[in-house]
């Protein structure tokens, strides 16, 4: 199975570091300043116990590549930048080969089924970093993560294990799972809190009352969870560890903040308990509230960590909603 992996960013850029480090076939996508950095400079791929430059082979456009059959496709981008990649590997003439949605939040594989056959969900378990154009730091020990990965919208096929003892290769713990919507069901109640931390840092009653909210928008939902926080059983594959020199990860909300991109993926993270709110008759203001201000932060070029909490719980107030 050769690797195609759609946005080299911090999951992307340390999957694809691990991949060529375990001698597998892999090619990316990139653009613009972190392309040219990465074909001037090559990857500097930052761990816990490595420090290294790492050659990857990349194009700039899926219409750059000439597929093969055994390839699969690895999205690795915000939910934002989706829809305009799906198109984009439509027209280079991506069929029915296989697709894997590793990304935060539930509405990439809808997007992706739309348009082929062949979608998979993915669990990404990952503390990574992109914040300088040539780096991708991993601050996990002994394994830079772990993924489990099944067919959407339910159940596992061949190419889930293949992917699996693909990520093996790569020193990223491989797994298949049956309900891994559920799994990411559950990774979306702790990304809720992204921009909680790229707001304003810690706000643990706020974060509690968003996380709480989504439970029951689910339930109102009908949609079960499987829990990953920290009694998720493979951890242990991924004890967090600092890198020296790199500073702390962050989250992916306040790396997209600090890198000025303009754009955030809030809207699919809190704005996606909105919206099944919003479908099934049930209320979700702090999470609307939340992806409100994300968008309102990225958009005003908000550094991180400059919201006011207190300024923010008391507009909310006045506007008649607890918070």
């Amino acid at each position: 199975m050769r690797l195609i992996i759609y946005g080299v960013g911090a999951v992307g850029g340390t999957v694809a570091a691990g991949l060529v480090r375990g001698g597998q076939d892999v090619v990316g996508i990139a653009r613009g300043a972190r392309l040219e950095a990465l074909r001037d400079r090559g990857l500097r791929f930052l761990t816990p116990e490595l420090d290294e430059r790492v050659t990857l082979d990349l194009v700039d456009d899926p219409s750059r590549l000439a597929f093969r059959d055994g390839d699969a496709v690895l999205l690795a981008m915000k939910t934002q930048a989706s829809e305009g990649a799906l198109e984009r590997l439509r027209a280079a003439g991506w069929t029915d080969g296989p697709i894997f949605c590793a990304q935060n939040g539930i509405a990439n594989e809808d997007l992706a089924l739309r348009r082929f056959p062949n979608v998979h969900g993915v669990l990404v378990m990952m503390p990574a970093k992109y914040v300088e154009a040539d780096e991708a730091a991993a601050y996990s020990h002994p394994r830079h993560g772990v993924f489990e990965t099944g067919r959407y919208p339910d159940g596992a096929d061949a190419d889930d294990h293949a992917f699996a003892a693909l990520m093996e290769a790569g020193n990223i713990g491989g797994h298949v799972a049956e309900d891994v919507m559920a799994a990411k069901r559950g990774k979306l109640l702790l990304n809720l809190g992204n921009v909680i931390g790229a707001a304003f840092g810690e706000a643990p009653d706020l974060r509690r009352a968003a996380t709480d909210e989504a439970k029951d928008v689910y339930a109102a939902a009908g949609l079960p969870f499987r829990d990953v926080g920290a009694d998720y059983p493979r951890r242990d594959l991924m004890q967090q560890r600092e890198i020296a020199g790199a500073g702390r990860a962050g989250s992916s909300t306040t790396q997209s903040l600090a890198r000025g991109t303009g754009d955030i993926e809030t809207d699919w993270l809190n704005g996606e308990i909105a919206y099944l709110a919003r479908l099934h008759g049930a209320a979700a203001p702090i999470n609307a509230h939340l992806a409100a201000l994300g968008a309102r932060m990225a958009r005003d070029g908000a550094a991180p960590g400059s919201a006011d909490l207190k300024a923010e719980l008391e507009a909310k107030r006045a506007a008649g909603a607890a918070v």
